[in-house]
């Protein structure tokens, strides 16, 4: 036979208070803006690698610029557009707590495309031309991505179970 202790009930509770919901909206705040910044960073990097071709490796071997080679175009951009959104819409759902924190980076990520499809350069040159087909292709793939992964979001019922004060 074992001996069961009873719990002891002093009617004391720790006090509820607003230090938690501090904690919460630092780390949601913080969370979505890191996803905002990855967002820039990866909508840069994914515009520079739509104009990337074959020939870059041997312009870079001679010490040129890799924007200057020549030979088919290099579709790098496409994958990366998926997996780093992918990537940035689960952190931003994850570390916020709520379902909405898909939306802000995928707005941002879809206005710096649009805007570096219809932006000129001094010379009168589109950023991402009518004949690039690799950023037109990873324009269409990375929006996508955000589409599928909040469509996905709104398939699944809500975790009520969950740590996270949020609805997700």
């Amino acid at each position: 036979m074992t001996a069961e202790t009873p719990a002891v009930v002093t009617g004391e509770t720790a006090p509820a208070g607003p230090s938690g919901d501090v904690g919460d909206t630092v780390v949601r705040v913080a969370g979505i803006s890191i996803a905002l910044l990855a967002t820039v960073v990866t909508a840069v990097l994914e515009l520079q690698l739509s104009a990337l071709r074959t020939g870059a490796i041997g312009a870079i071997l001679d010490g040129r610029s890799p924007y200057t080679g020549s030979g088919a175009p290099l579709p790098l951009a496409v994958p990366l557009a998926i997996g780093l959104n992918l990537a940035i819409s689960w952190f931003a759902v994850s570390t916020t707590g709520r379902r909405w924190a898909a939306g802000p980076p995928w707005a941002l990520w879809t206005l710096i495309m649009l805007a570096a499809a219809g932006t000129r350069t001094s010379e009168g040159d589109y950023l991402v031309g009518g004949t690039n087909w690799v950023a037109l292709v990873t324009i269409l793939a990375g929006s996508l991505t955000f589409a599928v992964y909040v469509y996905r979001m709104i398939l699944t019922p809500l975790n009520r179970d969950s740590e996270l004060s949020g609805s997700v």
